[in-house]
This record gives C-alpha cells, structure tokens and sequence, in this order.
C-alpha cells in the first residue's frame, strides 16, 4: 500500500480517540506535536484519557490547563519543565523506572490503545524511521492497538532496529515542523574544573557515556585529543558528535557494535540531527538493550559520567527529586553506572557541584548550601544506591568509594564538600550515628 493511502490529519488522529484510551507518545523530540497541539481540542466529549511521555520538549493544554483535568491525565517516565508544571496542578503523575525496563514494565501494567510519536519520512522500500528514539516506542508500536507516525521530512533517517514497515502504521500524519533541539551550554568554571578532574582518568579507546549540560561539554572538550573513543550510551548529543569528528572517536576497541556509535535516543543541535540522517556509524537501538547493565559491561573500559542533585555521606546518590518534589527521573543512571561497574576496567563518576544557592523559606533571602549533605532532604528518592555508587565528583577533587566503608566514605565525600561546610558535616555525622567518635 502507497504510503499517501494512509494519510489523515491530526485533527483526524484525535477524532479516533475514546474516552478511557490509553495513548503512548515517543520520548523527548520524537513526541507527536501535531497530535499533542490538537488533543485538547477533543477535551468536551473525552473522560478519562491517560497519556504516557518520556521527557516532553514542550507543553501542552491537555498536559496542563485546568480546564482539562477530567479529560486527560498525564503520566511521565521522566519529568520536564511542563511535566514539573502539570504535576503541581494534580493532572501528572511520574512513573518510577530504570530506564532499560520503563517499556517493559509499564506494558506489564497497562498495554496501550494508541501509540503517535514522530518519524522520518518512509523511504522507497515503505521503511520507516522512528529517527531520534527506540528507547521504548517499539515495544509500544508492538502493543498498541493503533498506530500513528507524524512522517517529516526534518527528522534524520537513522539507523538501527527502530524501522516500522509501512503496513505496520495505521495511519500516517504528514508534518513539516522543526526536530526540537537543545542550545549547546557553556561550561563555567566549576564545570571546567569538574571536567579537568575526570578527563586523566579516560584514557584512548576507552568507550563513553556522557550527558549534557556544561561539565559534559567541557570534559568533550578535553578529550579532542584522544584516539579510537567508543560510544554506547543512552543519549546520543552534540559533543559526541563533536569528538567524533575530530578523529577521537572511532569505535574501534568496543566489543559490542564495533566501529559505530550506539544510541537509544538522539537529542541536541541541528547539526547533530544532519549529522546522523543516513549515517551508518550511528545506531539507534532499543532501550531495553543499550540501558541494559549486563550489554553495557560488556564493553571493556567502560567509562559512565552522569550528574546528581545530592549526596548523602554513605553515597546515596538523589538524582532525580528535590525532597519529595520529583524534578526529573532516574532515566539511565542506574543503569548506565551498575554496567560500567560490570565493565573490565570500568568506571562510573557521580558529578555535581559542591553548593547551591536556594531560597530560605523562612527569610525569602537565596542562600548557599552544601550538596553533600549527612542526610538526603526529607522525601528525597534515591536514584543510585549507596550499594552501587563509584567515584563522585565536585570541583574539589574526586572520592572513589567503591569498595570503602561508611567511615571512610565520610571522610573522602568531606574532602571534597565546600571547605566552609566541612566541620559541620563531620559534626552532624557524629550526632546521627553514621560514625562514632574513636
């Protein structure tokens, strides 16, 4: 069947909703704007519409308006700003997962009526591309009693396991909208220093997981100059692409998918998105293989960087919630830092800053807090455990923990708290009982 056969609008889409549907879109820039804009349009004759994302790249009325809370509810595997938004109004709610099993066990919960996400255009052999994600929009495809593509012609043809067959999708919605990209961010001076901590220990052919944001940048940065870099990680960004083309990443010391670098989602610049349209040395796999903690220690040297919002003088690592507040989701930590640990000569770094400047709810004034703390905020969900904890990070120098006691975690995680926090943190240690007065 010729592809236009299939075609509807999206207003057409939303038509084919029923009250009680569960819908299930792709993560981040793979999420289906066109559906998602007309959705809430439906909202007088709908009740009761669950929808699933994974990192929404903008909001939406049935996400967030009021007025449609008895239509639609919404929830996330990993919260953004309009997530964070939602939840405080009472129409989210967040899923708790490891990344390599969100699909799996959501569909042992529930199994999908509709699945809409983004793809690329179908090629001439009626291949279509699910493009920038398969970290879990296979499985639903698989599941999902309809499915519906918003073809278009920006989002890269990948390549991969994250190909529907043009009989496979139900419907398809031609779009012509911009792929959603991230603004590359400066790193400041912590993140250099940060970086500058890390980079000594990655040494050529070493193979790589890193996220974004300024310390990841500028650690990128720091790595021009090495040879034969791997690339298995969950997120496939800008300074990948970066490092690989200026000859530091090659692939060819990995065990697995020698020669290429392999993803389950793609999300950063435009240049990024050009860079991996029709690019064989780039490989969208599912989720439920690249976030899988025995696929990744496969790989020797092994080298996991991800960033945490607090930690606790055992090690506990609260990546993802700020208190009870949920601010994002553990997404691929745990996994990414258990199978690094599984790697031959393998390493998982923890990285944050040493302070924060918050808000004093007493005084309203913002003052500065230590984030390594002798106890997790109230409420505060433990992203990595202290069982599973390596190296962590601030720009005061690195604590490698593996292996180590509490007392002796207390004394490496202080050294390298902000000097002005240090005496305090011994103290309050002592008067919990995390370690006893010799």
């Amino acid at each position: 069947m010729n592809y236009k056969d299939k075609l509807i609008t999206a207003q057409q889409a939303v038509d084919m909703v029923k009250s009680g549907d569960y819908i299930v879109t792709g993560l981040g820039c793979s999420t289906a704007d066109a559906f998602f804009s007309h959705l809430h349009l439906a909202a007088d004759r709908l009740k009761d519409v669950v929808i699933s994302t994974c990192l929404p790249m903008k909001d939406y009325p049935c996400f967030s308006d009021p007025a449609y809370t008895d239509s639609f509810f919404h929830d996330s595997w990993f919260y953004s700003p309009a997530t964070r938004k939602a939840h405080k109004m009472g129409s989210t709610s967040f899923v708790p997962n490891c990344l390599h099993f969100a699909g799996t066990k959501r569909l042992a919960h529930r199994q999908p009526n509709i699945y809409v996400g983004a793809a690329a255009m179908p090629d001439e052999h009626g291949n279509i591309s699910l493009s920038c994600s398969n970290t879990y929009e296979m499985q639903m495809i698989a599941a999902a009693d309809l499915v519906i593509l918003e073809i278009n012609p920006n989002y890269p043809r990948t390549f991969g396991d994250a190909f529907v067959r043009l009989d496979e999708a139900d419907h398809l919605i031609e779009v012509d909208y911009e792929v959603p990209a991230l603004p590359d961010v400066p790193p400041n001076e912590k993140d250099k220093v940060i970086g500058g901590l890390i980079a000594p220990y990655i040494k050529d052919g070493d193979c790589l997981q890193l996220g974004i944001g300024g310390m990841p940048n500028a650690l990128a940065e720091m790595l021009m100059d090495k040879k034969d870099l791997g690339i298995h990680t969950e997120m496939l960004t800008t300074n990948m692409m970066k490092l690989f083309q200026a000859g530091a990443v090659s692939g060819r010391k990995k065990q697995l998918q020698n020669g290429k670098m392999v993803c389950t989602f793609i999300m950063g610049s435009k240049e990024l998105y050009e860079f991996c349209h029709d690019n064989p040395s780039v490989e969208v796999l599912a989720g439920s293989y690249t976030n899988d903690p025995y696929v990744i220690g496969q790989n020797d040297n092994m080298i996991s960087i991800n960033a945490t919002l607090e930690v606790d003088l055992t090690g506990q690592c609260a990546s993802e919630s700020i208190g009870s507040t949920q601010f994002s989701g553990t997404g691929g930590q745990t996994d990414t830092a258990t199978g690094a640990q599984k790697s031959k000569n393998g390493k998982s770094f923890i990285c944050l800053y040493s302070t924060a400047m918050v808000k004093n709810p007493q005084t309203g004034e913002r003052e500065e807090i230590s984030k390594i703390v002798a106890q997790l905020k109230p409420g505060a969900a433990v992203s990595l455990s202290r069982n599973d904890v390596d190296y962590v990070v601030t720009e005061y120098g690195v604590a490698a923990l593996r292996g180590t006691n509490i007392r002796e975690r207390v004394e490496l995680l202080i050294g390298i708290a902000h000097p002005k926090f240090r005496d305090q943190l011994r103290q309050q240690a002592l008067e919990l009982g995390i370690i006893s007065q010799r």
